[in-house]
């Protein structure tokens, strides 16, 4: 059987059975043993390749659990909760739905993970929903399309993980979408949320202030201080020529959020916090770099390439093409980017694109099918505004919709300054 076609079946196995609830880790690993076998690679080819998948992106994996210790200082300090709250209190009622896009897109721009920066900034759209007489559809769709803008220049796993493997600075990757990321925020706010169907009228009902702050949490500058240094660290490389690696910047604006902010006493309470986000991320990557590896030694991207064709388009188009189709199959932003990236960076470097633009474009395309109902983040999301799977399910279209615009701008960005 054509390498191809097996690594095809591969995926669709892992897709299955991720659908049927069963765990995203070993569905992947199944179905890079079926996909390798099957594509005629034998036992021990299988085998080398899944575990040649997983040494490509150890690298990223490391940088991705000292990612954790910003993560969980931003959660559990409050620091996020403080920058959601300040930016909704600025921007007040009459501009609701930007105040809430605006909260998610800063919030996973600096670290967070969109899940948890929809969750963060929920109880917040919660009551301006009950306050206003608007539905729960639009709230949601503001915080999600806001975390997927922010998502794209953030220093999160997907963004770490397709920088490491077109060997792109981390700092660049996260600029190169700054433009598109903005666009994007308009187009879901302004565009997007205005053509929801109207369940119930936007009439607002006296004042949809949340109300101050909590005095316990820290203040804006002091929150968002932490994320600002690894900026700054992250920057000196393209700026400066400096080299300060994402393994050591991200920890040490996690101990600058710590001191700014005055949280001493939950030092180990963050740090364990995001180590177990973390550790559940790496774990998934390593299945991700096991179907990566079959998918890589696989036929798979000729054959691609080949359904595209060889013009200009083609080679715009296979990046985001990739993180698109892989995002879908595993319904995770960083698992697409992941399976993508290791797959097709060579293919993709070759064509002529740039390192960084190459791992911008991947992980931009992932953001338009990582909503998917056999993933977490569909299902936490839901969660977060009490929407039923049924409720759920309609919205699917419009998160689609803010990926699409995104990763559209991205390639015009490129096609005009790349």
């Amino acid at each position: 059987m054509n390498s191809a076609i097996g690594a095809i079946i591969g995926l669709v196995v892992a897709i299955v059975l991720i659908i049927r609830k069963f765990s995203p880790v070993y569905s992947l690993l199944l179905g890079a043993v079926v996909g390798g076998l099957l594509g005629g690679m034998g036992l021990d080819g299988t085998v080398a390749n899944m575990i040649s998948g997983v040494k490509d992106i150890t690298p990223a994996i490391v940088r991705i659990i000292a990612a954790g210790v910003l993560s969980g200082v931003l959660i559990k300090t409050g620091a996020a909760a403080s920058i959601s709250h300040t930016i909704v209190n600025r921007l007040g009622s009459r501009h609701v739905f930007l105040a809430l896009a605006l909260s998610t897109m800063l919030l996973t721009a600096v670290g967070v993970f969109i899940d948890v920066a929809v969750i963060t900034v929920a109880p917040i759209a919660i009551i301006i929903a009950e306050r206003m007489r608007v539905a729960k559809f639009p709230m949601l769709l503001a915080m999600v399309g806001g975390g997927k803008c922010g998502n794209i220049i953030s220093p999160n796993p997907n963004t770490i993980i397709a920088a490491e493997n077109f060997d792109a600075p981390l700092s660049s990757v996260m600029a190169a979408n700054i433009i598109p990321a903005v666009i994007g925020l308009l187009v879901t706010v302004y565009l997007i949320i205005p053509l929801m169907p109207k369940e119930r009228e936007s009439i607002i009902e006296g004042s949809a202030e949340v109300g101050s702050k909590d005095e316990s949490l820290p203040s804006f500058w002091a929150s968002i201080a932490g994320p600002l240094v690894v900026i700054a660290l992250l920057a000196l490389r393209p700026i400066a020529g400096i080299t300060i690696d994402p393994l050591i910047a991200l920890p040490i604006g996690g101990v600058v959020g710590i001191c700014t902010t005055r949280q001493w006493r939950r030092t180990a309470e963050s740090i364990s916090y995001g180590l177990e986000k973390m550790s559940v991320v790496a774990v998934l990557l390593v299945s991700t770099g096991a179907i990566a590896g079959i998918i890589k030694a696989s036929s798979l991207t000729d054959a691609l390439i080949s359904v595209l064709g060889q013009g200009e388009g083609a080679r715009l188009l296979l990046a985001p093409l990739a993180g698109a189709i892989m995002s879908a199959a595993t319904a995770s932003t960083t698992a697409g980017a992941t399976i993508a990236s290791a797959s097709f960076a060579p293919t993709i470097l070759a064509s002529g694109i740039s390192a960084v633009w190459g791992a911008a474009l991947v992980n931009v395309g992932a953001t338009v099918l990582d909503h998917l109902p056999h993933g977490s983040f569909f299902h936490a999301t839901g969660g977060a505004v009490e929407m039923n799977i049924k409720e759920r399910l309609r919205l699917i279209p419009y998160e689609s919709a803010v990926g699409l615009v995104l990763t559209l701008c991205s390639v015009a960005t490129y096609l005009i300054i790349g």
